[in-house]
Formats: structure tokens, C-alpha cells, sequence
């Protein structure tokens, strides 16, 4: 497996929110995207990875069976840190993170996820949401009530419906997949998946080339559209 990524904090922003995690010997990686003024958005994504890096030597003993147990309780610890943080440190209240995690281990994926960070699988030349974005817009589209062309340019498409630090408790969205050859999971934040639609993101993963020059024409195109907000890909590579 290789693994490719980039964070930035675009052309706007003056710090970078955005954090990804990659533990290769694990199998974890992770992105998350956090808010908050003052930094506190900074504090909060690096606190939630780092409480799932803290963790990630107890994989070692677990059967396939409890890897999803494992990966809410992560979450769920993160999710306390978070908000304990929040709550007592002034210059951090009202923070909190997006959460999205892959858990590769042999012939399975897991996916993990709080927030509007996606999560994607290209699987012979096919692109495949893995996650359902919890935000107010997203549930309006899911709802029928928005098209998806609305909720692009909807006033309140940033506001999350669940985030990692935002209340005392976490509901975690989970599921599994069965590896193939050649599968390629993509995990990134809205920065990212704000600025290149799911068409012209599969338009782009089915060019030639390596996946280091996929990746970085994507990486281009989200500077050249102006890059308003911080940006993450990680991209896992089954060879």
C-alpha cells in the first residue's frame, strides 16, 4: 500500500485548521477539520488525532471482530478530550473537529466518521461515496427539500449537525468493506471536496499517470479556484 497526501491552508485563511494522521504500522489514517476562534480549531483536529495515535497500539491484540469497537471508543475518547477542552479552557470554548478515519487491516476496510469530511473508494474506475456529510445542508438535501446544486451556494452549508467536541456525546457512523486489487480510498476534508465535484474528481482519478501527478493536478486546481478555506487529501493506494 502507499500512501500519498497534502494539507494547506489555502489562499485565504491565515492558519491551517486541517490535520491528518498516518500510521502505516496500524493501519489508521485519519483526517479531521476543526473550528474555533483564536487557533482553537488547530488545537482541535491535532487533539483528536492524537488521542486516536495514543490508542493505536491496542489494535495489535484485537480480533477483526472488535476493530469497530475500537474505532467508536476512539472516537468517543476523542470526543471527550475535545470537549472537555472546550469547555473549561477559555480560549478554546466552542471548538470542535470533523472526524474521518479508514482502518485497513488485511482483506477489510473500516470506515469511521463524524462531521462533513468524506470519505470516497475508487474501485475500477468507479467513485463511491463512503460517507453522508452531518451537516444542516446535507440533511436538507437527504430530506429533498435542497438539490445538491442549492446546497453548494446554501448561506449554511458550513454548519455540522455532529462534530467531534461539539456536545458531551458522539454518535459515530461506521461500516466495513471487503478489499480488492487496486481499490483507492480517498479521505479529505470540505476544503477539498467543496471545490472539486464528485464528477470531476472521478474525471481526474481515471486519467493516465501516477497517482503522485493525480493528485497533485487536484492539489492545483483548488489554488487556481482560489482555495478559500484549508484543504486535506490523503489517498491510500492498494497496490
Amino acid at each position: 500500500m502507499r500512501v500519498l497526501s497534502f494539507s494547506e491552508k489555502g489562499c485565504i485563511r491565515k492558519n491551517n485548521e486541517d490535520s491528518f494522521l498516518v500510521l502505516p504500522d496500524h493501519g489508521i489514517f485519519a483526517v479531521a477539520d476543526g473550528m474555533g476562534g483564536h487557533r482553537a480549531g488547530e488545537v482541535a483536529s491535532s487533539t483528536a488525532l492524537r488521542e486516536l495515535e495514543k490508542l493505536a497500539p491496542q489494535l495489535k491484540g484485537l480480533s477483526d471482530q472488535d476493530l469497530e469497537g475500537w474505532l467508536v471508543e476512539s472516537f468517543t475518547q476523542a470526543n471527550r478530550v475535545v470537549y472537555k477542552s472546550s469547555t473549561t479552557e477559555p480560549q478554546n470554548a466552542g471548538m470542535g473537529t470533523t472526524l474521518t478515519a479508514l482502518l485497513i487491516r488485511d482483506t477489510r476496510a473500516l470506515i469511521a466518521h463524524a462531521g462533513d469530511s468524506r470519505a470516497y473508494l475508487w474501485r475500477q474506475e468507479e467513485l463511491t461515496p463512503l460517507t453522508k456529510d452531518h451537516s444542516l445542508v446535507g440533511e436538507l438535501v437527504r430530506l429533498g427539500q435542497i438539490s445538491l446544486e442549492e446546497a453548494e451556494k446554501h448561506p449554511q452549508r458550513h454548519v455540522l449537525m455532529r462534530a467531534v467536541g461539539a456536545d458531551q456525546e458522539i454518535e459515530v457512523d461506521c461500516q466495513a468493506i471487503s478489499l480488492r486489487s487496486k481499490d483507492v480510498f480517498l479521505l479529505c476534508t470540505d476544503g477539498f471536496s467543496n471545490m472539486i465535484s464528485d464528477e470531476e474528481l472521478a474525471d481526474e482519478f481515471s486519467e493516465s499517470g501516477s497517482w503522485e501527478e493525480r493528485l497533485e493536478r487536484l492539489r492545483q486546481l483548488i489554488l487556481e479556484r482560489g482555495a478559500p478555506d484549508n484543504f486535506t487529501a490523503l489517498c491510500c493506494i492498494m497496490e
